[in-house]
């Protein structure tokens, strides 16, 4: 009985630790790029006008976040920033979107009736679907790399994540790493000259 116990015991402390370990991973991220696009040939770049982010004609906070770890990140990859004329633009976005989780659970349960043949109670299982529903805000960083010759793009990243209520540190440390996750995605480096 005491290994059984401690097996148990065993068992749901891994499991919790999966769990929360699952949950501290960061954003999920996806990318994308054009398979007859020349990475090679990129050497310099700048930021893309208007950035997406920015369309309403002016920049926040957030996006200035944005900006100085994309130039961190591009700078680490060999890019050199040029005001004209560069090889690449670098473009991104942020929304924010209502979504919800709908799932089933199966559940047993047991239902007592009086039986008046056997003057007892009588308990029968019942099996039926437990629907839970979640509702949660998501949120979608997206950097694009876009050819400048060609006004087109060839890279994409997109970080998503829950969107919770922070603080503006928290905030900004979420920006940093979703920006490091979705370039820890790409892999190419500038070309040599």
């Amino acid at each position: 009985m005491r290994t059984l116990q401690r097996t148990s015991r065993w068992l749901f402390v891994l499991l919790a630790t999966v769990v929360l370990a699952a949950c501290a991973t960061g954003p999920q991220v996806r990318t994308d790029h054009d398979p007859t696009a020349n990475f090679s040939q990129y050497r310099t770049w700048s930021f893309y006008s208007p950035i997406a982010m920015e369309e309403s004609g002016y920049s926040t906070w957030i996006s200035d976040r944005i900006k100085d770890n994309v130039r961190r990140e591009m700078d680490a990859r060999g890019y050199r920033y040029v005001e004209s004329s560069p090889d690449l633009q670098v473009n991104f976005q942020g929304v924010v979107q209502d979504r919800t989780d709908v799932w089933t659970m199966p559940r047993a349960d047991t239902q007592w009736f009086y039986n008046y043949r056997r003057k007892a109670y009588v308990a029968v299982p019942v099996w039926y679907d437990d629907t839970q529903v979640s509702r949660y805000r998501e949120g979608t960083l997206t950097v694009d790399l876009v050819d400048a010759r060609r006004n087109r793009m060839v890279w994409t990243g997109a970080a998503i994540g829950r969107v919770v209520n922070k603080t503006p540190e928290q905030k900004m440390a979420e920006v940093d790493q979703a920006i490091n996750a979705i370039f820890l995605q790409y892999p190419h480096r500038a070309a040599t000259p």
